[in-house]
């Protein structure tokens, strides 16, 4: 466990200082302020020993309300860029996650907030190590990140049906390649207005990958960036269907360069509708990555010499 966390803290010193990892896998702070699609409002949280301030803030002024809560809760982060998770799309489900003191957690708690009222409607337990990854428009599935304790490299997506409060049993996968190996560190996420799909850009060894969510339909799909070297830095930016091209994915790197576009209808990589800006290293794909290559690389080679995971195996519960 000892060398893990080395690279663990390899990799955090060097993030920019927005960054987050309460929920993922290591020792975080807060993600950034969250608000539902289309909304005006954010939510941010304030953390203390044994309680939490959950504050609403207008996004371009000052504090609307806040309630305090027992106990230690933040935003879930679901990417080490501090993209934040944890709203539903109408608005009415907040689900806030306890912070990572420790690898591997024996249990990890979520709190449900009414978003309407920040009243908590109830909390949910769970024994093993789990981050927030997504929730449903409605609220009522939510979507985690199980992790092995052995092996933080071995992990399976897991739906929660929040009204019956019980784990769902078949891990997400992509039905077209059910057993597929998945691994990466996620960079960024986006997600769609009508809050179905969850867009996140994975920086793996072999090449950048997008895991698409359909948070309505609990499957998945795994897009392949064949032609993109690295992902970190980049950002993800989704076209409308009346934008030049039609619906679409841009993953977006250095000087507004498009690396790859990705059809939303068909979660296949397509030709950039948008011409790239001359660039003299089409590859990179944002900031510069020789501050971060060391202890990422670090990672992955660590990672490499432990069991390899499969999606599509199931963890204990």
């Amino acid at each position: 466990m000892f060398p893990i966390a080395l690279v663990f803290i390899a990799l955090f010193a060097f993030l920019p200082a927005t960054a987050a990892a309460d929920g993922l896998p290591a020792v975080g702070i807060d993600a950034q302020p969250l608000s539902a699609p289309g909304g005006d409002t954010e939510f941010v949280t304030k953390s203390g020993k044994h309680a939490t301030r959950l504050i609403e803030q207008a996004r371009y002024g000052g504090t609307l309300r806040e309630r305090r809560l027992a106990g230690t809760f933040s935003m879930p982060a679901v990417a080490y860029d501090g993209s934040p998770g944890g709203i539903s799309a109408d608005g009415r489900t907040l689900v806030l996650i306890s912070p990572r003191t420790r690898y591997p957690r024996r249990r990890t708690t979520f709190a449900l907030i009414d978003a309407r009222s920040l009243r908590v409607r109830g909390h949910i337990g769970l024994r093993g190590d789990f981050s927030f990854d997504a929730i449903s428009p409605n609220g009522r599935l939510m979507y985690l990140v199980q992790y092995d304790p052995r092996d933080f490299g071995e992990y399976a997506v897991r739906a929660y049906d929040i009204r019956a409060r019980r784990l769902l049993a078949k891990p997400i996968v992509d039905p077209r390649e059910p057993d597929e190996e998945m691994y990466g560190v996620p960079v960024t996420r986006v997600t769609s207005a009508d809050g179905r799909w969850a867009y996140t850009l994975y920086d793996s060894r072999e090449h950048p990958f997008v895991h698409a969510l359909d948070t309505s339909g609990r499957t998945a799909a795994c897009i392949d960036l064949d032609d993109v070297r690295k992902a970190w830095g980049a950002t993800l930016e989704l076209r409308g269907p009346r934008d030049p091209g039609g619906p679409r994915l841009d993953v977006v790197g250095r000087g507004e360069r498009i690396l790859a576009s990705i059809d939303t209808r068909s979660n296949r990589v397509i030709e950039p509708a948008v011409a790239p800006s001359k660039d003299p290293e089409p590859e990179d794909a944002g900031m510069s990555w020789l501050p971060v290559a060391a202890p990422i690389a670090g990672l992955f080679l660590l990672a490499a010499a432990l069991s390899r995971r499969r999606a599509s195996r199931p963890l204990a519960t």
